[in-house]
């Protein structure tokens, strides 16, 4: 994985990631240099297949500043590039398990080209939440402690 550009963390935060992918994107010219300015937002996108193509719903990506009249639309749909047998496994996993497609993370991969990192995921419930706020918190007075023996305290 290259340099990161974007990354989704409430992704992380409001759904348990059970597998991930890396697709490519479908990007024109003035999108493709606001990405690499940074001026992506994954914060409410998903992704959808409909008609045999994956797409990429709700994500934004803000006009370059140096563009035109033929500047891009920030918030249009964005076609995924995905293999036919990845997007049949993708349609079979999230009909039958129930689960969504969400962006994680945005990044350029060691060739240069944008790729997006997608995560299938189910919802968590409200005392996962919860469990995992304690867990974290556990683990933090755990390594505070440990760092304490260590200095001697």
């Amino acid at each position: 994985m290259g340099r990161t550009v974007a990354t989704n963390r409430k992704a992380r935060h409001d759904f348990t990631v059970e597998d991930s992918f890396e697709a490519g994107i479908a990007l024109t010219g003035t999108e493709i240099k606001s990405v690499r300015e940074g001026a992506v937002n994954l914060q409410d996108a998903y992704a959808r297949i409909e008609k045999g193509e994956a797409w990429l719903i709700g994500a934004r990506i803000a006009p370059w500043p140096g563009g035109n009249r033929w500047n891009h639309e920030p918030m249009r749909d964005r076609k995924l590039l995905l293999h036919r047998t990845q997007i049949d496994q993708l349609v079979g996993r999230t009909k039958a398990k129930g689960l969504t497609m969400v962006p994680l993370s945005m990044y350029f991969n060691d060739r240069g080209k944008a790729k997006l990192q997608i995560g299938l995921v189910r919802g968590k419930k409200n005392y996962d939440r919860r469990r995992d706020i304690a867990a974290r918190q556990a683990k933090r007075d755990m390594d505070r402690e440990v760092a304490d023996a260590l200095r001697g305290r």
